[in-house]
């Protein structure tokens, strides 16, 4: 500012403009710093503002783009501490901006909607939401060119309707929003229809206003009036909302304070956070609205990383859970469970995200312990939505909450529904509404397990982390990061260290009342005598007893489940911790399967498959896995660590087919998705066995893969790579290799590049996977493109190889197909070239229509040959300042020789740069020896077949003629023509009877000057004024001359 005041001072507009220009025009520092502080004097002096908007359109040389940025930085980062003159300034500068048409002002009016706060009444925000309307409708002609714009405005405004009730101004403000909404929801219905299930949302808490009740009639019965490609609202319901929509209605301070706890903030420790949310943004009445928001943003916006979810930070249900507990309004409370649960209602497994339903059910399951009305009342809400939410859907709906709890089932969210359908803290109605609504999910209507939970005993978390004290959502304080620092009392900054809540397990004690009554009086002693031993080696004793009676004759079938309630029971404190032991020798192994639970494991290794008795353990093994998920990855590594599991893996396949799941593939994922959850060590140790015992199940798909490269860390991996190399772990093989690596496409970083180094560690040839070339984009797949990259540069090009390189879209920022192409330029320039020019024929000698309908191994390569020329100029450029002459080889220009023969005009100006090359080489190569020609007159085979002279003239003419040296069957008759007719010249074979359409067609089509020559009378001779025509048939032959005599080049079938 301080500049561009020294510049203007004391000056006239003219001159100061003459100054600022010619300071502008220095370079592009002082460009920004002109444009920098007109714009800051434009926000601190408003009197100026005009002056300085004007100085400002006149001096920038970038399109406003500094002014943009910067406008955009302080409304995400400083918006909330401009003083109001500057505030008000700023958004008089977007109007004006949006006035003028800046390239980019719809960005910013984003931004700035951004600002406006829901839930929020105070006279501020409601300015500010009055101002960016009157932006939106004095502009309106210009939002409606932008779709993105448009629907955003409906959203943002949808959703503040809500708030503006009650008083005259409010009211006033909400007719003005109720309008603006209708105008563009009518009439830009499809741009709107982006915004995905949650516009029905918006719309359903606005349908009573009597302006929106007539839209809200024909969203639903009318949905054609909306826009003909609008086929009713279902087609709404099952389009999910794009995180940028759920995220535009938080604030950049709302949405930073958000990720701050969780990604920030360890569990336990959240208390001291929520408080100062609270107080900023959650203490009025009017703020109740704003949960929904909330709500909505952490399911589908915060989906932490796999790292940040095995660890102790704040999860967001335990947000989700606060949010709940303090809302203090039915209302509210209603359309806060509402958009929890939104996105059950129409769940698409193919479509839709495990991390949109994931805090609903974590809520529900962690809160049956400290908070148990709210699992009941969500519990109930889930059952009633059903049929109320719109009874024409209602069939819909109820698929679409199966679909979310299967789906939830099925990754392991929770192990079982049943523990929380039926548990006994829920009343009687409740449990009974579920058993109607989801018998699929829920136990037998036997007694459940009464689980003993009271306030005072912590409860043990998914990420092993305990609630303290108050229950889940509220706990100890912590220091809050807020975007002033703090200083001690030395003017330091003071930093703020969290350590680590260490894990606090209260063992209860085993509760199997309601089984034990129900065994026999031999098994019960034995269950309760187990109950009551401490010691291993005692407990060990009683459960092979048990074996024994279970394996008896005599022995009661309907007592397995009742007596694998009990053992699951007894045996809980088993499946806690690391199985694994620290130091892995042989006697620290099988001392680690020296467990009670383990005997059932070691007497089946010790049967033999058609043992009657072997079909009872596996049913024993069944009822206890149903019980206690865990025992499956537990019979692996007992399997594994035990000598006397060596050799005899397929037990596990007699197990899984023994369970009620009754697949061996879903029984293996399933148990090592528990044991990835569990132990991360004991699932690299079973890897190499899972991989080498059950090929078909773990290589056939990357569901194992993912689980691995997930979780682990690099000193892991490298364990793992060792495995590879040493051949005690193969994890790909050629025929679904390359699916695999599609499917990896879409992981985290960390986790593609571990998946590309246990792939190379393999010998895989690279020819097997090159197709994926095809699936990569350069902007949303840079992991693999690099590690491709890097393993290309270290092969030998093969023509497949060079073909999918080439095969990849021009992009002047995707730098991946020149790069390699120059490596191998210089490395294999000989193979390289001929690769190329193969192409090139290949391509070019196809009709153009086929081109793009051709395939390779890979369904999606699509060669061009304007996709080669593009690639091939590419390099040319990059090879321009080297001392490489790849160009120079011979295939090469014999190539692009070829192509511009044959190509159009369009190709041949665009790529006159790479033609020049083989027009060089044409030029350098023209001139044949004398001795060639008159080999060629001589030869016999000239004259085989040939017709006689018809005339003297013919004669005359044959006697002076030469051989054209490119074509040694032919006869070249030197005629004397006019000195304007140039001395090149094409000789075209026809009939005669079709030398009048001929002619036509070539002055047409070729433009090209035809004339005929008398003395042949079946020739005709073609003068091109400026190359030769691309579609010459094989009969056509080019001489060069000096004028005025024209050689024309005929075959000797002409005189048949």
């Amino acid at each position: 500012m301080a500049i561009v005041s020294s510049l203007i001072a004391g000056q006239s507009e003219r001159e100061a403009n003459d100054s600022l220009t010619a300071h502008v025009c220095k370079g592009s520092q002082q460009h920004e710093e002109v444009c920098l502080g007109l714009f800051t004097l434009l926000l601190m002096e408003p009197a100026q503002a005009q002056r300085s908007y004007r100085d400002l359109t006149l001096v920038n040389r970038d399109g406003m783009n500094v002014i943009l940025m910067k406008i955009n930085q302080i409304l995400m980062e400083k918006f909330l501490k401009l003083q109001d003159v500057c505030r008000t300034q700023l958004v008089w500068l977007v109007r004006e901006l949006v006035k003028s048409g800046v390239i980019g002002a719809d960005g910013v009016c984003m931004t700035l909607m951004k600002q406006i706060a829901g839930g929020d009444v105070s006279a501020k925000n409601i300015w500010l939401a009055e101002n960016v309307l009157d932006i939106l409708v004095e502009q309106r002609e210009w939002v409606l060119k932008n779709g993105m714009l448009v629907a955003m405005s409906v959203y943002t405004y949808l959703r503040l309707i809500v708030d503006h009730h009650g008083t005259p101004p409010l009211l006033a403000l909400r007719q003005r929003e109720v309008d603006f909404c209708i105008g563009l929801l009518r009439e830009k219905f499809m741009e709107c229809f982006i915004i995905g299930r949650d516009l029905v949302r918006l719309l359903q808490n606005v349908a009573r206003i009597p302006e929106m009740e007539q839209l809200w009639r024909d969203l639903l019965h009318s949905p054609q009036t909306l826009s003909p490609q609008f086929t009713g609202v279902l087609q709404l319901l099952t389009s999910r909302t794009s995180r940028k929509f759920l995220a535009c209605r938080l604030t950049p301070d709302m949405e930073t304070k958000l990720l701050f706890m969780t990604s920030r903030v360890r569990f336990g420790q959240q208390k001291r956070y929520q408080d100062w949310f609270q107080r900023q943004y959650l203490s009025t009445a009017d703020s109740q609205s704003l949960r929904c928001d909330l709500i909505r943003y952490i399911c589908g916006v915060v989906h932490p990383s796999n790292e940040v979810l095995s660890s102790d930070i704040l999860p967001r249900w335990a947000i989700i859970g606060w949010l709940l507990t303090t809302c203090t309004s039915n209302v509210a409370a209603s359309n806060a469970k509402l958009a929890l649960f939104y996105d059950w209602l129409f769940f698409n497994p193919e479509k839709d995200s495990i991390m949109n339903i994931e805090p609903a059910i974590l809520v529900m399951h962690h809160s049956m312990k400290p908070h148990p009305a709210i699992t009941a009342t969500l519990l109930d809400f889930m059952c009633r939505i059903i049929p109320h939410f719109y009874p024409p859907l209602e069939a819909h709906v109820r698929q679409g909450v199966f679909n979310s709890l299967t789906f939830i089932m099925e990754k392991r969210v929770l192990a079982h529904l049943a523990p929380l359908f039926d548990n006994p803290k829920l009343d009687r109605e409740l449990r009974a509404m579920l058993r109607d609504r989801f018998p699929e999910f829920c136990s037998s209507p036997s007694p459940p397990v009464e689980v003993k939970m009271e306030e005072s005993v912590s409860l043990e978390m998914d990420n092993h982390v305990s609630d303290k004290e108050d229950g889940c959502y509220d706990n100890m304080e912590a220091a809050f990061s807020d975007d002033e620092e703090e200083l001690n009392s030395k003017g330091k900054k003071r930093e703020f260290r969290f350590h680590p809540i260490k894990e606090a397990i209260v063992e209860e004690p085993a509760d199997i009342t309601p089984y034990v009554d129900q065994l026999d009086e031999t098994l019960k002693e034995k269950v309760l005598q187990l109950q009551k031993e401490s010691d291993t080696e005692m407990q060990c004793e009683v459960m092979q007893e048990i074996v024994d009676l279970i394996l008896e004759e005599d022995f009661d079938s309907e007592q397995m489940s009742t007596l694998a309630s009990c053992l699951a029971e007894l045996f809980k404190g088993h499946f806690r911790g690391d199985v694994l032991p620290e130091e892995i020798t042989e006697e620290s192994l099988e001392e680690s399967v020296c467990k009670p639970v383990c005997l059932v494991f070691r007497n089946l290794c010790q049967m033999q498959e058609d043992n009657s008795g072997f079909s009872v353990l596996l049913d024993m093994l069944a009822e206890l896995y149903q019980k206690q998920p865990k025992i499956g990855y537990h019979l692996l590594y007992y399997l594994k660590a035990s000598k006397a599991g060596v050799g005899r893996m397929c037990l596990y396949e007699s197990f899984a087919q023994a369970t009620a799941l009754g697949d061996l593939h879903t029984c293996l994922m399933m148990d090592m998705k528990a044991c990835q959850e569990d132990d991360v060590r004991l699932l690299c140790y079973l890897t190499p066995s899972i991989y080498s015992e059950f090929p078909d199940e773990t290589l056939r798909s990357g569901e194992l893969l993912n689980m691995i490269v997930a979780v682990i860390d690099s000193t892991q991996l490298q364990e793992l790579l060792c495995h590879v190399m040493m051949g005690t772990l193969v994890m790909f093989r050629k025929d679904s290799v390359l699916n695999i690596l599609i499917q990896s496409l879409d992981w985290e970083t960390f986790e593609q590049y571990s998946t590309w180094q246990l792939f190379l560690a393999h010998s895989i040839p690279i020819e097997t996977i090159i197709p994926i070339l095809q699936h990569l984009k350069y902007k949303e797949h840079p992991e693999a493109l690099s590690c491709l990259l890097l393993q290309l540069r270290r092969e030998k090009p093969s023509e497949e190889m060079v073909k999918m390189v080439l095969s990849r879209p021009c992009h002047t920022e995707d730098q991946f197909t020149t790069s390699i192409l120059r490596h191998w330029a210089a490395k294999h320039d000989d193979v390289l070239a001929e690769h190329i020019k193969a192409l090139l024929i290949k391509n070019n000698s196809l009709p153009r229509k086929r081109q793009s309908l051709r395939s390779s191994s890979s369904k999606l390569a699509q060669l061009t040959l304007e996709q080669i020329l593009e690639h091939l100029d590419n390099l040319r450029l990059s090879l321009s300042n080297t001392k490489l002459n790849f160009f120079s080889q011979t295939p090469i220009l014999q190539a692009l020789q070829h192509v511009q023969a044959s190509c159009d005009e369009a190709h041949k100006m665009r790529f006159s740069d790479l033609f020049s090359l083989a027009e060089e080489y044409e030029d350098s190569s023209s001139k044949p020896p004398k001795s060639r020609r008159k080999a060629a007159v001589s030869s016999p085979r000239s004259r085989k077949g040939a017709a006689p002279p018809a005339s003297n003239e013919e004669e005359s003419a044959s006697s002076s003629a030469s051989v054209c040296p490119s074509v040694p069957l032919s006869v070249c008759y030197c005629l004397s023509v006019p000195p304007f007719i140039p001395p090149v010249c094409l000789c075209v074979t026809v009939p005669t009877v079709c030398l009048t359409s001929v002619c036509l067609f070539l002055r047409l089509s070729l433009h090209l000057s035809v004339c005929h020559c008398p003395s042949v009378p079946l020739c005709l001779c073609l003068c091109p004024s400026l190359s030769i025509c691309p579609s010459v048939p094989p009969s056509v032959f080019l001489c060069a001359t000096v004028p005025p005599s024209l050689c024309l080049c005929v075959p000797r079938s002409v005189f048949l």
